[in-house]
């Protein structure tokens, strides 16, 4: 019995050691079949922990862009440009203050001349002559002065005393008289029942017509008008993508020809049919530029009228006039009033290099009222004439 129990005891020692080798040998066996080919993506290989940590921090910065939704995706991709946004004019009563302002600062040496003049301790002969001389210089027009003189004189004699205030509260009303505040100034673009108002644009060339359509369509725009332009000018290079340029600004369209040299008539005739499909509020035509010693061009422009009256009568006709030209702005105004009956004048650049005495001087001559100034270059730089404004900014 004692010879037996050492070799079960050896028996039982060489089991255990057997049993404990087993499970090493099956899990090495198991690695070696598991990993003994290359790595497929369900199946990452162990990292070490420093590693780890920099990759987790490049995935997270990654992750929003590789996880934007389809729907942004596609936003993007489908985005059209932004159209680009109209202007948006200023409305009458900003630029009138505008206006005025201006005219203060750069065109009242009439005024002030006559101020200076009148204010004078003793006011003699010599002062009279120097009085009749500002105002002729500033081209008031020989009757208009002497109507102005006359009047001053025998204001001056029953009124005795000559202080600041006294001479400047007699010019205001006397200037207020030539000017005259009761013609009808308002611009006649009121739709009728069945078609738009028609209003046609002429001059010389160089005074600004196209420009001045251009701005005139700003000032209706911001009247809540439905406006339509038509290109009639079509003997000037570029007149016409001129002209719809400023259009484009403010949205309104513009009927044009794409052939130079197109037949004016044609393009007026074409501009008013439209508006009248269309069911705008105004039609305005931009005509070519006329010298008014030319009678060819003349009969040309009264062509276009009639040619655009076979649909429609023509509401407003103004005449552009550069208020530089002084006198020989009345000459082209007598002009062109003969041929197509003028109903407003439109003076442009009535700044520090014109003269104001020519409002006096067309008006009186014609009879037709200036109804729209313009003293800039920029775009909104065009107002009604108010004939009690005009005459404080010359006496300020």
């Amino acid at each position: 019995m004692n010879d037996i129990l050492p070799i079960i005891l050896s028996i039982v020692v060489g089991l255990a050691v057997i049993g404990g080798l087993i499970p090493v040998f099956l899990k090495a066996r198991r690695t070696s079949q598991d990993f003994s080919g290359p790595r497929d993506a369900n199946d990452p290989a162990p990292v070490d922990t420093a590693d780890a940590a920099g990759s987790t921090d490049t995935l997270v910065q990654e992750r929003p862009e590789a996880q934007l939704p389809t729907s942004d995706l596609e936003i993007v991709e489908q985005e059209e440009p932004a159209a680009p946004s109209l202007e948006t004019p200023l409305p009458v009563e900003g630029r009138l203050v505008r206006l005025r302002a201006r005219l203060v600062k750069s065109n009242n040496a009439l005024g002030k001349g006559l101020l200076a003049l009148l204010s004078r301790d003793t006011i003699d002969e010599d002062v009279w002559e120097e009085v009749e001389e500002t105002l002729l210089l500033a081209d008031v027009g020989t009757d208009s002065t002497m109507e102005l003189v006359d009047t001053l004189r025998e204001r001056v004699k029953v009124l005795g005393a000559r202080s600041p205030e006294q001479v400047q509260a007699m010019l205001r009303e006397e200037l207020i008289k030539l000017v005259d505040p009761t013609m009808d100034r308002s611009l006649n673009i009121d739709r009728h029942d069945d078609r738009p108002a028609i209003l046609m644009v002429v001059g010389v060339n160089g005074v600004g017509k196209t420009t001045t359509v251009g701005k005139l369509a700003r000032v209706l725009v911001a009247e809540d008008k439905d406006v339509l332009l038509g290109a009639a000018d079509t003997f000037r290079a570029a007149a016409a993508e001129q002209l719809a340029t400023w259009g484009a600004r403010v949205g309104v369209p513009t009927v044009k020809s794409d052939v130079d040299g197109a037949d004016p008539a044609s393009v007026a005739f074409e501009a008013v049919k439209v508006g009248i499909e269309q069911e705008v509020d105004v039609v305005m035509i931009d005509t070519a530029g006329r010298l008014q010693n030319k009678v060819g061009l003349m009969d040309e422009l009264g062509k276009v009228k009639r040619v655009i009256e076979k649909q429609a009568s023509v509401d407003e006709v103004l005449l552009v006039l550069d208020a530089t030209t002084g006198q020989n702005g009345l000459t082209q105004a007598k002009v062109f009033a003969e041929v197509v009956n003028i109903t407003g004048i439109v003076l442009t650049k009535l700044d520090g290099t014109a003269k104001g005495g020519i409002v006096v001087a067309i008006q009186k001559s014609l009879g037709v009222p200036v109804k729209l100034v313009g003293l800039g270059e920029g775009a909104d730089d065009l107002a009604p004439f108010d004939a009690e404004s005009f005459v404080d900014a010359l006496l300020s």
